[in-house]
């Protein structure tokens, strides 16, 4: 509502107040229509438009009451003049009174409002994340809400300097510094621009300019609180969250190499039991010796798959997943997934039915590959020995579905919730199966990454069912 229209109605207001009591005097003798009844509704309605729109309106609208007051209910009514000195006390008392309600209300209205404000902005910031800094949301967030035309914030603990609004504050960069050192409050009365040091308990950790901005001094101090607090919390999130990452870094290391010492004694084994003979010259025929000759090739190209592997699963983790798509059948991808798994899968039947006109995927080959190995080698370690692993693949909407499953035992409801986790692993089986928690997670890393997903879809006593979804188109 605009300025002029706001001081209307309460002029309004108060004309009206005087048509009614009028109303009543050319009903009854004026005598009965009593002054103070008079004085005290202009005075409750002039304390309503103070609490309603403020001071300026509420100002206006005492002195029209104070007129009307003294030319329509004062004797002798109707002139300007007053006979009585005791209604003069009366009428400069009803002014002074009502200005100094005027104000009061006025003032009341402002703190609530400054409550109103400084409320919202403790929810907003309660809200903050990670997600850019904290001292950009601040400025943004005191602009949005609080509708101030500037605000500079420096951030004591980066030395950044973050601004917000529509207007810019020349050089303001030396006062913040100046404030944040001096831990002073300044105000620039030409430009309205007040700036404030941040402290929280006896350490000042950053500043702030604000301008165009009406605060009491009781709510600046309770903002510039408000501010300190939310940036310290962040600095301490900031904190757990480096520690936790380095943490979880450190647990990356110890069971990536856990499962890498597991999954290489196989293979090693395999290569020294061959070398062993060979050297030993206990093989003499040719046919024999070119078979541990073979199973040293088939084991040594192995263990290079193995470090490969260990080296993408370490990018991934670490967020660095590149992407270089290829159209290919996706027969030709899963036969490659399990050529590469043959000696992995140690006798057992790996069941492959495809569906006719499977479509081509658009797809990082070895990527997905590794993707469909991790699956697999999931259900090869956590099923029967002698147990058959199956995979289908089937037309799927826009894309291709393709469902891993095993005849496993089912797993409980704190595990299929748990069972994308890095790093987790159930606790019947840490201590059976070697493993590093890494290879479901991966595999959904790479998936999602190529638009696709890896969902659970059953556990029970039937088996284990994990489906993968992938586009087929771009």
């Amino acid at each position: 509502m605009s300025r002029r229209l706001s001081i209307a109605i309460a002029v309004a207001s108060i004309v009206f107040i005087t048509f009614v009591f009028r109303m009543v005097a050319g009903i009854v003798p004026i005598s009965i229509v009593n002054v103070t009844t008079v004085g005290f509704a202009y005075l409750i309605a002039v304390l309503l438009i103070a609490a309603r729109w403020g001071i300026t309106e509420s100002v206006i609208a005492s002195l029209a009451a104070t007129v009307c007051f003294n030319y329509f209910f004062l004797p002798p009514v109707g002139t300007w003049t007053i006979e009585d000195p005791e209604n003069w006390v009366a009428l400069f008392a009803f002014l002074i009174t009502s200005l100094i309600a005027s104000e009061l209300s006025n003032r009341a209205r402002r703190r609530t409002a400054e409550m109103e404000r400084l409320y919202a902005l403790s929810r907003a910031m309660l809200a903050m994340d990670g997600g850019e800094p904290i001292g950009n949301q601040i400025a943004m967030e005191l602009v949005r809400i609080c509708g101030i035309p500037a605000v500079e914030l420096l951030d004591g603990a980066t030395d950044a300097i973050y601004r917000a609004g529509t207007e810019h504050l020349p050089e303001v960069e030396t006062r913040l510094r100046e404030a944040a050192r001096g831990g002073s409050l300044l105000r620039d009365e030409t430009s309205g621009t007040v700036f404030a040091a941040i402290r929280l308990g006896d350490r000042n950790i950053g500043s702030i300019a604000i301008r165009g901005a009406e605060f009491s001094g009781a709510a600046l101090q309770a903002l510039l609180n408000l501010i300190a607090i939310t940036l310290e919390n962040a600095r301490s999130r900031d904190i757990v969250t480096t520690a936790q990452a380095a943490r979880q870094s450190e647990e990356f290391k110890s069971t990536l190499l856990d499962g890498l010492a597991h999954e290489f004694k196989t293979p090693l084994t395999s290569i020294k039991a061959a070398t062993s003979a060979l050297l030993a010259s206990n093989v003499s025929d040719a046919a024999q010796r070119q078979e541990l000759l073979t199973v040293v090739d088939q084991e040594a190209e192995h263990l290079s798959r193995l470090v490969t592997e260990a080296t993408r699963v370490a990018r991934i983790e670490a967020g660095k997943i590149q992407v270089h798509r290829e159209w290919h059948p996706v027969d030709d991808v899963m036969r490659a997934v399990l050529a590469h798994m043959e000696t992995q899968c140690d006798g057992r039947r790996v069941d492959v039915s495809m569906a006719p006109g499977l479509p081509a995927v658009f797809v990082d080959p070895d990527l997905i590959e590794l993707a469909l190995r991790q699956l697999i080698d999931n259900a090869l370690k956590y099923s029967p020995h002698r147990s058959a692993i199956r995979v289908s693949i089937d037309v799927a909407g826009d894309g291709v579905s393709i469902v891993v499953s095993n005849e496993g035992e089912p797993l409980s409801s704190p595990e299929r919730v748990r069972i994308f986790d890095k790093f987790y692993r159930g606790q019947s089986v840490r201590q059976k199966v070697a493993g590093t928690g890494m290879g479901l997670p991966v595999a959904r890393d790479i998936l999602l990454a190529h638009g696709g997903d890896v969902q659970l879809r059953k556990s029970d006593e039937g088996g284990t069912e994990f489906v993968v979804t992938l586009p087929a188109r771009i």
